[in-house]
């Protein structure tokens, strides 16, 4: 199968708009246990006529012992990245759509401290549904694109750097709760995961308002 390669077309297009693009990307939205993470990459004029790191793709497309480094180089390739995160808690308290706003809502402050300004920028979302206009303190211009994370470099750096993050964040909590082994599974509905739940129950960090225990296997 081919895999097509993102590419800055659109935000080159855009740039002639705005000054400014921030792509952002989720992960971890169908996980049955810890948070969901937001990637936000910032892109602009000069940013788009560099050479799109080799490799860059949509998270799910790189391999999990090559994302690392591919993280690592689309940090340094774009002019500022961050993530945003929502828990587990809160995602049982609002519903997993404001959670992900939420989310999305700290990712773009992290890049705005960072020095990021929200002036002419547009806000690049990964999908079809706006769920960060209505959470976000300050008015926001987006755009939702589908299959961004495939087709738009700026969110494909977006979705790595996020994917990447929560990884990291799920293995740190393993020796918590081995029981889950979430340093493999990383908190999705893998067999193992739900054989767990069913010997031991949940954990604080499972999202207890989903009906977990008949959950599909999701990858």
């Amino acid at each position: 199968m081919t895999v097509v390669a993102p590419t800055l077309a659109l935000e080159r297009r855009l740039l002639k708009e705005f000054d400014l693009i921030i792509a952002l990307d989720e992960v971890g939205r169908g996980a049955l246990a810890g948070p969901v993470a937001v990637g936000a990459a910032v892109m602009d004029a000069a940013g788009s006529r560099r050479r799109v790191p080799e490799g860059l793709r949509d998270s799910k497309m790189i391999t999990e012992k090559r994302r690392p480094a591919m993280a690592e180089r689309a940090s340094s390739w774009v002019p500022l990245s961050g993530v945003g995160w929502s828990t587990a808690a809160e995602i049982d308290e609002v519903g997993i759509i404001r959670a992900l706003g939420l989310a999305a809502s700290r990712a773009l402050q992290t890049v705005v401290d960072a020095g990021a300004s929200l002036e002419r920028t547009l806000v690049i979302l990964d999908g079809n549904h706006d769920y960060v206009s209505r959470v976000h303190p300050v008015p926001l211009t987006v755009r939702t694109v589908i299959k961004g994370d495939r087709d738009c470099a700026s969110v494909s750096a977006a979705s790595v750097i996020a994917k990447v993050a929560r990884d990291s964040h799920m293995a740190e909590l393993h020796p918590e709760h081995p029981d889950y082994q979430w340093d493999r599974n990383k908190g999705y509905a893998s067999l193992e995961h739900r054989q767990a739940i069913r010997e031991r129950g949940l954990s604080p960090l499972h999202r207890a308002s989903w009906a977990i225990a008949d959950a599909p296997t999701l990858f």
